[in-house]
């Protein structure tokens, strides 16, 4: 880089407010300075953007989630702000496959001896005796449990069986019956399907009884390809189920259907096309709660810098996005960089990723970019590197402590480390435990979560620490004027496909999928 950063410690405070005007931070025909710059974003506006997306949820009952009310209002406000910064902006719709359980699914015996089992609740806040599948039709049937070509007791070996998974499984089954099926060998969804095909009123899928595969089965029927209650269940209970003379009482109470949606891009007016410097944060809640500091934290920072910068004539383009439908498993992310030619990969020159940065309980945790930390985790394309140790040097020089992260594949850089565009970011933590060597580094409290409002109702403003973000705010607004300014991109100029995508598809992503076969 040919920036030197000079924040001295008073910068930890400096970012609190707006402390030089734009004009004395980008003296006319002149280079900035990064911390003069990054001064100039006040963490008072994020607050205030933080503050409009709480609005908006109460507005819209509780939640901001993709194909919601809650994420099209989201969506106006991000894009108005923009365009009334001056910015281009595009909005990008992609459909995809929504899913809603509105109300505690039923799962009872009602022959022959009458048994009430317990569910998982919509929010999975706890783990009941059964479990509704992701993309499970809506219905309300009793009818007797005929089972399809299970293999009780089970096969040694995961896998030991094909319940369901061919239309042959289902001659001689009853029409109107609930079908009672096996994990194992295909999808969920190609067991629900043959079963709706041969006139199951209802499906249950239980665990296949191996050791690891016994406790309740929860996961995905793949897609909205089924209208009638797909559930799934333990072994134990699905042992009982498959008694001779069962009949259930199975509902299930949900939306499973194709909605659009949309990712918000702004381009700033100024700086090189071919030399792209982009910016990126989920804007899309879960469905359970608001989402302020997941991802409304990284959403409004970004939104404040790019406000900051609009009339600053930067050497490179800046662009910053905002992506749907992350918490769906990054469709957005994954949409636009699917959408990207050869030629728009290579201009976009390295993308920074910002999702919570503003935990309660934080971290301040960077990227690892090349696997500095030993911890076998992928590295970033070349030049991530470069991109991780810009960050170091940002909290080095306040004095203040960080640590690594790794690129697990859980967030929207996924994308583009799968094309080989270097990319880093900030993260304070999710659902993992703080540890004792991070309490002596941030405070807080160690052996709890970082934030344990994730995915929850309480993930309201409330839920979000000022200090970590005001200290990341300043972060991303360095790293933009850097980069926005910098002669000296990270990484080739020309880059070869890489293998990250593969290593990353091993890796779970952000905490969305489930068990299947």
């Amino acid at each position: 880089m040919r920036f030197t950063l000079r924040m001295g410690a008073g910068v930890a405070t400096a970012t609190a407010a707006l402390v030089l005007p734009l004009a004395q931070a980008v003296p006319a025909g002149a280079d900035p300075d990064p911390a003069a710059l990054a001064r100039t974003v006040a963490p008072g506006g994020v607050k205030e953007h933080l503050q409009k997306l709480q609005e908006i949820a109460n507005a819209n009952g509780g939640t901001r989630a993709a194909g919601t009310p809650g994420y099209t209002a989201s969506r106006e406000y991000v894009a108005a702000r923009l365009k009334k910064a001056g910015y281009k902006v595009t909005v990008q719709p992609f459909d995809f496959a929504f899913f809603e359980e509105k109300s505690n699914a039923v799962m009872e015996r009602v022959a022959p001896a009458p048994r009430v089992y317990a569910p998982t609740p919509p929010d999975g806040s706890s783990v009941g005796e059964f479990d509704t599948m992701t993309y499970s039709g809506a219905g309300d049937v009793t009818a007797a449990v005929q089972g399809v070509d299970l293999v009780l007791p089970p096969s040694p070996a995961p896998n030991g069986n094909t319940s369901g998974c061919e239309a042959s499984d289902f001659a001689g089954f009853t029409a109107g019956n609930i079908a009672l099926m096996q994990r194992g060998t295909c999808s969920f969804q190609q067991k629900a399907e043959n079963a709706q095909a041969a006139g199951a009123a209802g499906v249950v899928i239980f665990n296949e009884g191996q050791p690891g595969r016994t406790d309740t089965l929860a996961g995905t029927a793949g897609e909205p390809t089924v209208s009638i209650p797909v559930v799934g269940t333990s072994f134990a209970i699905g042992q009982e189920l498959a008694a001779a003379g069962t009949v259930l009482h199975l509902k299930t109470d949900t939306i499973s259907e194709m909605r659009t949606t949309e990712n918000v891009i702004a381009d700033s007016r100024w700086g090189d096309p071919n030399k792209v410097v982009q910016l990126g944060a989920h804007l899309d809640s879960v469905l359970a709660g608001p989402g302020i500091n997941d991802n409304g934290s990284g959403s409004a920072a970004i939104l404040e810098v790019a406000e900051t910068l609009a009339k600053v004539p930067t050497r490179n383009k800046l662009r910053f996005s905002w992506w749907s439908a992350e918490e769906l498993g990054l469709l957005g992310s994954e949409h636009y960089v699917a959408t990207l030619s050869a030629e728009e990969q290579a201009r976009t020159k390295l993308y920074l990723n910002f999702d919570m940065v503003a935990s309660p309980n934080y971290s301040l945790m960077i990227y690892d970019g090349d696997d500095s930390d030993a911890t076998g985790a992928p590295a970033g394309p070349e030049g991530s590197a470069e991109i991780e140790k810009l960050f170091e040097k940002y909290f080095d020089v306040l004095r203040q402590g960080h640590v690594g992260t790794d690129f697990t594949g859980r967030s929207d850089y996924g994308p583009f480390i799968g094309v080989g565009i270097p990319s880093g970011g900030l993260f304070t933590g999710a659902e993992g435990i703080k540890t004792a060597a991070e309490q002596a580094l941030f405070g807080g409290t160690a052996g709890q979560a970082y934030d344990s409002c994730y995915h929850q109702a309480c993930d309201t403003i409330a839920n979000v620490n000022d200090k970590a973000l005001a200290l990341n705010t300043g972060a991303i607004a360095t790293a933009a004027v850097v980069y926005g300014f910098s002669r000296d991109l990270p990484g080739p100029d020309q880059r070869p496909a890489t293998a990250a995508r593969s290593a990353l598809k091993s890796v779970a992503d952000h905490d969305h999928g489930g068990l299947d076969r």
